[in-house]
């Protein structure tokens, strides 16, 4: 049996050559040889020449599976081959969970059931997220807009287990001055960045449920993304965009769905809680920027629009550098200065973050700094002293 699931896309999973091209292609096929039509195609996608690469390592991962279901039992190599064997339960290990087709990278990889490959691949997340933590986090839904900053979000909320489903939404694609603070490779250059993060999550983990916008989050689409009826919904979004409208019009439409929303703003360790979940009275951005509406931004010129912006990441807070950059920014500077160092400090704090919303914690409100340079000062004496 092939797997599918529904996406503004196609779904390329319907057969073993999905209908996207492979430059766009980002859902892998995800087949099962307990049903004859998975071990028929599976058979046609070897003879096709599209596979480059081979990886079956699902004996490491059944001794794996055993391992973290027995902690306490001390077991030599044989008792250990002999236990994964019996987790098969008759069945052959050929045939045994899913072979997943990767379009884009010709890769096809044996993996473990969804269920153990979960078990096996969050088990060292264990205690500081217990297993029933991770099942309630498989079934929350993250949006996250913007995907240069963003993209390491999602990336470490897969990592982490935080969410299963989620929806991707980006008009832009991967440039070569993305590759200071993007994960990626030279090769993909061009790519849609909603492509790029799905693949690399999926590479992550091939049972997820993912959704990507690729013209981002307009007007007439942003509906579509933040779903409709009780079971399409967002629980939690995170907003990396640069689009002012798109920033306001996102945090409208999250309080009046009363849905979380979590951004990191890229300077001195700024992450921003928006808890409109709890309080859905609350005025967006913390009330820096009044009234304002997405409607309003559209009549905004240029200096408006940054005077706009200064106030939602509070300019007088700015570090040295970003602060010095507003003024440069279109004569000597291209656009607002990041670090990857930044990137990733913000991911953490954001799927941190998102964690413990999801699972109930009491986080509040407001606005945070995790300041690396203030909280690790630089010895000025011992930096000059080593300079000399």
């Amino acid at each position: 049996m092939i797997h599918s699931d529904t996406s503004v896309d196609d779904d390329p999973r319907s057969c073993p050559e999905p209908r996207r091209t492979r430059e766009e292609a980002y859902r892998p096929v995800l087949l099962n040889l307990t049903d004859a039509d998975g071990e028929e195609a599976l058979s046609a996608l070897l003879e096709s020449g599209a596979v480059r690469e081979v990886h079956d390592r699902i004996d490491d991962q059944l001794e794996e599976l055993v391992r973290c279901l027995r902690p306490d039992e001390s077991l030599d190599a044989r008792a250990l081959a002999a236990a994964a064997t019996e987790m098969c339960a008759g069945v052959p290990r050929r045939r045994y969970g899913t072979w997943v087709w990767y379009p884009w990278s010709g890769r096809l990889v044996h993996l473990l059931p969804d269920e153990e490959f979960r078990l096996v691949r969050t088990d060292r997340n264990r205690d500081k997220i217990t297993r029933v933590g991770q099942q309630a986090l498989l079934g929350r839904r993250i949006g996250v807009l913007g995907l240069s900053v963003g993209n390491s979000a999602a990336l470490t909320c897969a990592m982490e287990g935080v969410g299963g489903s989620f929806r991707l939404a980006d008009f832009d694609r991967l440039g070569l001055s993305n590759l200071n603070r993007l994960r990626a490779g030279v090769h993909d250059l061009g790519v849609a960045k909603t492509v790029l993060c799905a693949r690399q999550m999926y590479e992550i983990d091939p049972y997820l449920d993912i959704e990507i916008h690729r013209e981002g989050v307009t007007e007439g689409t942003v509906d579509d993304f933040f779903g409709t009826g009780p079971d399409a919904g967002l629980d939690l979004l995170i907003e990396e965009c640069d689009t002012l409208w798109v920033k306001v019009a996102a945090r409208e439409h999250a309080r009046a769905r009363r849905i979380p929303v979590l951004m990191d703003a890229n300077d001195r360790g700024l992450l921003d809680v928006e808890r409109f979940d709890r309080e859905p009275a609350r005025p967006l951005f913390h009330g820096r920027v009044g009234d304002i509406t997405a409607q309003d931004v559209r009549t905004l010129d240029a200096a408006e629009s940054l005077d706009l912006l200064l106030r939602i990441v509070d300019s007088d807070r700015l570090s040295p550098a970003m602060t010095d950059a507003i003024s440069r920014i279109g004569r000597t500077l291209s656009s607002w200065p990041q670090l990857a160092s930044g990137i990733m400090l913000g991911a953490a704090l954001v799927t941190d973050t998102a964690r413990r919303v999801l699972l109930g914690a009491p986080v509040p409100s407001g606005r945070y700094y995790v300041d690396l340079e203030a909280l690790i000062p630089v010895d000025h004496v011992t930096l000059l002293g080593n300079a000399s």
